[in-house]
């Protein structure tokens, strides 16, 4: 059975996001951004439409918070998917329930979803995440519950998926598959 679920994890500046797209050599692909847009902010508008710009002509960027339905719809014999990344996924998700200083169980509610849809995916699909747990505990409640909530989605996607890499200075270290 081919591989068609590959999380690649990294720190920041690691190298993951080239890595990950150069692990798709489809002329087409779905590119899914999870970065939010931030009204009024020219600087990340721009590094936004670099990263678009870089991508090949015939990959297709979607911008969405929705990555389980997206992922769950995909079908055999559909273009590859690129989820670029957990990470800012995770914040957004965060944001959006009021999780920094209130109930985060709607937040692993959609943690869980992501995870079954990751697990059922059926097109190639390669997911970005960073990697936060080498050993720093942030001082701020949170800096901790990011850090814990990125660790646990990061493990239960690494469970459901066939490959895992994690990228140390510029170099991928096989963890799975």
């Amino acid at each position: 059975m081919p591989r068609v679920r590959t999380l690649v994890l990294g720190g920041a500046r690691s190298g993951k996001s080239a890595h990950a797209e150069g692990l798709l050599t489809d002329d087409l692909a779905t590119y899914v951004a999870t970065a939010r847009r931030i009204p009024g902010d020219a600087e990340w508008d721009t590094r936004i439409a670099k990263h678009v710009a870089q991508r090949p002509p015939g990959w297709h960027t979607v911008e969405t918070t929705e990555v389980a339905e997206l992922v769950r719809d995909a079908a055999p014999g559909d273009p590859p998917i690129l989820v670029d990344d957990l990470a800012t996924w995770l914040t957004g998700e965060l944001d959006d329930a009021r999780a920094w200083d209130g109930p985060v169980e709607p937040v692993r509610a959609r943690v869980a979803e992501l995870v079954e849809a990751v697990g059922g995916c059926r097109a190639r699909l390669v997911l970005v995440s960073a990697e936060v747990g080498l050993g720093v505990v942030p001082q701020t409640r949170s800096g901790r519950l990011f850090r814990d909530e990125l660790g646990a989605l990061n493990a239960a996607v690494a469970q459901a998926c066939d490959e895992v890499l994690l990228l140390v200075a510029g170099l991928p270290v096989r963890l799975k598959g």
